[in-house]
């Protein structure tokens, strides 16, 4: 259990260079049982400014941040192609890893988080959102239980404008530099690999295309793959970061009826919401309309992402199982590493399961 002997979890972050740890910070300031003790960054500039608005005492040696003993976790929120050094010095010091998206951007730093997790017998997980929507969660309940039936064809969005932004289509952003983050589609797209991967198991196949279609400051902008499941299930994930406004974020078909959410994405949450709108319905066969949940329609995305902690500290506390493996990491980066190839070969890719 990664927690004080007074309940309370003391947390450290490795890096504020992926902007959700300012959103993870904000939601653990009015948790009780769980506090931001310090933290450390490789742009020493950014870390004293973060820290200073946020209370949280900086620490200019990552050695010295580990080693401290006032620390149960850390999070690691660096450049993607740091999260497998900075994962296997934290665990080295004995210290939970709660590791942002995506876990890395090849199969071995993957296998080497995975090898220093079981090494160091750490607690660890991923911060993936999507698994602390409650949303997802009922779309996950109602495919376990069959609701719709045997499905045929899901299709998830998950999709932003950031390419169109001045501020984020600039030169230095770590987010669009190939070397420390691959692509957009790596970046972002991972978010609904596992939500797929969560939802029907590991995939047997892809075809995609990933391409600049409309920009040309980032490796990709927009990318569109479909993976092929167990039982022959079709799963079409979109990915944009060029797209300005959106609803329909998740199609679910099946032979005894239909699942659509509405406003799950960022494109799809930033405008008003029409009258009556829905977060989440249903059409079950045989029936005469629409089964909408009770769900807002009008959550901001933002809270999607200050979901995150909670269910971290419940893990970390031994209440509850870890939002994902270092296992189902290492599945999400198979399946976007496999749409990259499929859409540069131009043929299908198998996955060995």
């Amino acid at each position: 259990m990664a927690t004080s002997k007074n309940n309370v979890t003391r947390l450290g972050i490795i890096s504020f260079a992926h902007s959700h740890i300012n959103a993870y910070i904000e939601s653990i300031k009015n948790f009780a049982d769980a506090q931001i003790v310090a933290a450390w960054d490789e742009d020493q500039e950014r870390g004293r400014t973060q820290c200073g608005k946020n209370g949280i005492h900086f620490e200019p040696d990552l050695d010295a941040l580990l080693k401290r003993d006032d620390i149960d976790a850390v999070f690691v929120t660096s450049p993607t192609n740091q999260h497998a050094a900075h994962v296997l010095t934290a665990a080295q010091a004995g210290k939970a890893v709660l590791l942002q998206k995506p876990m890395a951007l090849t199969l071995e730093d993957c296998d080497a988080i995975i090898a220093a997790v079981k090494q160091y017998d750490i607690k660890f997980s991923m911060c993936y959102q999507m698994r602390a929507d409650p949303v997802n969660q009922k779309m996950k309940q109602l495919i376990d239980e069959g609701a719709v039936g045997n499905i045929a064809i899901m299709r998830r969005r998950h999709a932003i404008g950031a390419l169109l932004s001045p501020d984020f289509a600039r030169p230095g952003n770590w987010h669009i530099d190939p070397v420390q983050n691959m692509g957009m589609f790596m970046d972002d797209a991972s978010h609904a690999a596992d939500w797929f991967y969560w939802m029907l198991g590991h995939p047997t196949s892809v075809i995609a295309e990933i391409d600049n279609i409309v920009t040309s400051t980032a490796p990709d902008d927009n990318g569109v793959a479909i993976f092929r499941f167990g039982k022959k299930e079709i799963g079409i994930l979109l990915n944009s970061s060029t797209m300005l406004a959106a609803e329909a974020t998740t199609e679910i078909y099946g032979d005894k009826g239909t699942i659509v959410q509405n406003y799950g994405d960022l494109v799809s949450s930033g405008l008003p919401r029409p009258t009556g709108a829905t977060a989440l319905k249903i059409y079950r066969t045989g029936a005469q309309e629409w089964e909408s949940f009770n769900f807002p329609a009008d959550t901001p995305h933002g809270s999607r992402i200050r979901a995150v902690p909670r269910p971290l500290i419940e893990y970390l506390q031994g209440r509850a199982d870890p939002l994902a493996t270092a296992e189902d990491g290492r599945v999400c980066i198979e399946m976007i590493l496999g749409a990259y190839q499929a859409a540069r070969e131009g043929r299908r890719v198998y996955f060995s399961h």
